[in-house]
């Protein structure tokens, strides 16, 4: 798995992209719904920056896992932890937790691979106010 520095545009695209793959596949809902939300500036990436990081993430799933796609989109409690981990700045978590509701909600259905994602994000961030509220329809007030 390929090493980004703490709270980069990278590492917090890597958490879109695993939010994204949690239930083996990109949809083109999926992809027009990160558009749609302008993660790649909101990331401070380039389009193009954004969608090559998409692309690495999925050749490193796939060589370190050494499985078929479904499979390899399968990622351990333990592997998930340290990617999430790499997101220290309070803001930006809260940021990428938005984003990654969009993304996952964008086909309709949220899978139980794409719940265990954002499950993890909000317990390991302390982020459950800001999921409460978003599934209310409003933002979470900050304390």
């Amino acid at each position: 798995m390929r090493s980004y520095s703490p709270n980069s545009p990278q590492a917090a695209a890597r958490i879109v992209t695993l939010a994204m793959l949690a239930d083996g596949h990109l949809s083109s809902r999926e992809l027009n719904a990160l558009d749609g939300t302008g993660a790649h500036r909101q990331l401070g990436l380039g389009r193009i920056e954004l969608h090559n990081v998409i692309h690495e993430f999925c050749e490193d799933l796939l060589s370190a896992m050494h499985l078929n796609w479904e499979e390899a989109c399968r990622i351990d409690p333990h592997t998930l932890n340290q990617l999430l981990a790499e997101i220290t700045d309070p803001e930006l978590r809260r940021k990428l937790l938005r984003i990654c509701l969009a993304v996952v909600q964008a086909d309709a259905q949220v899978s139980e691979g794409e719940a265990f994602v954002l499950g993890a994000a909000v317990e390991q961030w302390g982020l459950h106010r800001e999921m409460l509220a978003a599934g209310q329809g409003g933002p979470a007030p900050h304390a």
